[in-house]
């Protein structure tokens, strides 16, 4: 039997298939594919740390003190410099990726699954649930997040974990607000009220019906709270009430070079021009992935 699959003429009638269109989308997003290779590239630094740093991040060389990076004079055994204690400076951004990551992502992770569950449940039970779901969203609103997380990580105490923990449970406003509006928009569609009247189970509405069309806004969500988080646990490092000495963190760093910031001002635009790629390559990438998944680009 004559294969068919490669027909031009068939291929004409019935168009491209579904994968091809996404493909299509994929690469031809500049953003998306920009952001993508950063967020990539950094990830694979950060997992592959041990293997990637020169010098241990942590050894200190009080003889190799404040040496500059080996574009403005230094030497090779130091590419970016060291700090104020001796610590090569490139190690110690290698290992920072690491921090900054794992922060972004868990915080993101914690804060998404209670706010998606909120608004999911307020946009498509509405009634008594709405109201409760819209009070909570208003008195967290009414919660400045830099000061609750600077009062909490300071009663506390500065840990990795705290940091962590704090900011995934007070980052869940967005999300609750855009699945809110989001599930509103969709609850009264066709497609759920075709699966109301064959019988579907509410979770299964849910899952079937409702979250794959809301998908989209929530990757942007997730993206820009990642965001969000990976900035704020650099402002509560560079306060010093976040990630705690020696660990490293570019908040951290930049924190230590900042009385420096006159004479080396490398010490502070180097983590910080590190962390400004991070979160441009990661908002770049929400963004692209949005217009991917849109329900009108599908």
């Amino acid at each position: 039997m004559a294969d068919l699959s490669s027909d031009p003429l068939l291929a004409e009638i019935t168009g491209p298939t579904p994968g091809q269109l996404l493909r299509k989308r994929v690469f031809g997003h500049q953003g998306l594919l920009i952001g993508a290779v950063v967020l990539g590239l950094l990830v694979l630094v950060a997992v592959f740390a041990p293997f990637l740093a020169p010098h241990d991040p942590y050894a200190q060389d009080l003889m190799a003190r404040m040496q500059p990076p080996v574009f403005m004079g230094g030497t090779w055994d130091h590419p970016l410099g060291t700090d104020h204690l001796g610590r090569d400076y490139l190690s110690r951004l290698i290992y920072g990726a690491r921090v900054s990551l794992l922060i972004g992502t868990i915080a993101a992770l914690i804060s998404g699954v209670i706010g998606t569950a909120m608004g999911v449940a307020a946009g498509y039970f509405g009634g008594k649930v709405d109201a409760v779901v819209t009070f909570l969203i208003n008195v967290r609103l009414a919660m400045p997040v830099v000061l609750v997380a600077l009062a909490v990580v300071a009663i506390m105490g500065g840990s990795l974990e705290v940091v962590i923990v704090v900011l995934g449970l007070l980052l869940w406003d967005r999300f609750a607000v855009v699945m809110r509006s989001s599930t509103l928009q969709v609850r009264g569609r066709e497609y759920v009220a075709a699966a109301r009247a064959v019988g579907c189970s509410t979770p299964r509405i849910l899952l079937s019906e409702i979250m794959p069309n809301i998908v989209n806004n929530l990757i942007v969500v997730v993206t820009l709270e990642m965001a969000h988080a990976i900035l704020l646990e650099a402002a509560l490092s560079f306060l010093g009430l976040g990630v705690q000495p020696p660990t490293p963190s570019w908040g951290l760093m930049v924190s230590e070079g900042k009385n420096m910031m006159l004479f080396e001002p490398w010490l502070v635009l180097i983590p910080g021009a590190v962390l400004f790629v991070l979160v441009l390559a990661i908002n770049l990438m929400g963004d692209g992935l949005r217009d991917v998944t849109a329900p009108e680009n599908r």
